[in-house]
């Protein structure tokens, strides 16, 4: 993975639209950006997960117990679940293309959270939404 730290316009990613430019250069600082191949796995389900991860360029497949359940581009989002439950990850995601991410921490996250009431609340229902999904990919 290489890492750099430049200006992405967060405000063209969904989960941010809401936000003021403070709040956005605010986040922006908090953020690293990190490009990887092709193939490279992002997240391993089962495992501890400690970032939180934007798409800004590229693209990815979600799997869940090996099966393809979901396809990601730029302005998704996933890593949320884990880093708000403190629970393993429920899926694992791997790159398929070359793909530019902006990165938070567990702590930047949570900090993120707390700045701005409309950001936690596209945040939580992006995580109702894959936990509603990925109840129906157990059941099936």
């Amino acid at each position: 993975m290489s890492k750099n730290k430049s200006a992405i316009d967060l405000s063209s990613v969904s989960v941010f639209s809401e936000l003021s430019k403070r709040e956005l250069s605010a986040l922006e600082r908090l953020m690293t950006e990190v490009t990887v191949a092709d193939g490279t796995s992002l997240t391993r389900q089962g495992e501890v997960g400690r970032e939180f991860m934007i798409i800004t360029d590229g693209t990815a497949r979600v799997e869940i117990d090996g099966a393809t359940v979901a396809h990601l581009s730029s302005g998704d989002f996933f890593g949320e679940l884990a880093i708000i439950s403190g629970t393993p990850r429920t899926a694992t995601v791997i790159a398929t293309s070359s793909i530019t991410l902006m990165v938070l921490n567990r702590r930047e996250f949570m900090a993120m959270l707390d700045e701005s009431n409309s950001l936690s609340k596209k945040v939580l229902v992006g995580a109702v939404k894959r936990l509603q999904i990925n109840d129906g990919n157990k059941t099936n």
